[in-house]
């Protein structure tokens, strides 16, 4: 994570740092895709994602060039996460998760508290659900889980969302007890997207283990939120579908 001089893909060397890389997304940018962007992200008065601010750059685009801002020091890091622009802080997480996954145990320990000291700028699902996982639970693979404990009990919506998907990390290894505690605690939660994120992760644990998402299930179907449940069993057939909707509420 030292300072270190970058290419573009004209062969440009460049210092990677925040700076350079706004000026980067901002050749990119689309008023088109922009206004798109704003809609489906929800960012009108009273949505979970008023006043966010988009420049118009795809996904696709933005890992292209997260790729030449791969060895961008975890200072400029933290400034380009603190950004107004939404595509600015997408680029810094895949660039995090990158460098998380060629990392060793003290730069990893370094990231995962960069990452959890700044969770008020990692403010959209799609912000969370890139990072999430391959940080916080990969972090926490082989140590204590009660930073999501404390995650869920959360007021800010987005940092429930970090300690359910970060879950996914565990359930693809196999080890499905904590989702299934965080999605019990997440039962009552109001919020849509928290619905959407524990059924979704509730699926991928049957996946792997339909017994153990069925035993949820069949504890919890009769309370838990319409949306939620359909996400849980979506793979399922028709028939077994309509056996869970009809024991809801």
């Amino acid at each position: 994570m030292n300072h270190a001089s970058s290419k573009l893909h004209g062969g440009e060397v460049f210092e990677p740092t925040a700076q350079v890389a706004h000026k980067r997304l901002k050749s990119l940018g689309s008023s088109e895709i922009a206004i798109h962007s704003q809609r489906f992200f929800k960012t009108g008065p009273g949505d979970y994602g008023e006043g966010d601010v988009f420049i118009g750059v795809r996904v696709p685009v933005i890992r292209k060039v997260a790729k030449e801002f791969r060895d961008l020091p975890l200072n400029e890091f933290e400034n380009l996460l603190r950004s107004d622009i939404h595509e600015e802080r997408l680029l810094a997480l895949v660039i995090l998760v990158s460098q998380f996954k060629k990392s060793d145990g003290p730069v990893r320990r370094r990231i995962y508290d960069v990452y959890l000291g700044n969770t008020e700028h990692i403010n959209n699902w799609d912000l969370v659900d890139v990072s999430a996982p391959q940080i916080v639970g990969a972090y926490l693979e082989d140590r204590s889980r009660r930073p999501l404990y404390r995650l869920v009990k959360s007021s800010s919506l987005w940092e429930r969302r970090i300690a359910i998907l970060a879950t996914f990390h565990f359930i693809r290894q196999s080890d499905f007890d904590d989702t299934i505690r965080i999605s019990t605690m997440l039962i009552k939660d109001k919020e849509d997207l928290i619905h959407k994120a524990v059924g979704w992760m509730l699926r991928e644990v049957g996946k792997r283990d339909l017994s153990t998402e069925e035993a949820f299930l069949n504890e919890h179907a009769a309370t838990l939120p319409r949306t939620m449940l359909r996400y849980a069993i979506e793979k399922f057939s028709k028939q077994k579908r309509r056996r869970y909707i009809d024991w809801s509420v």
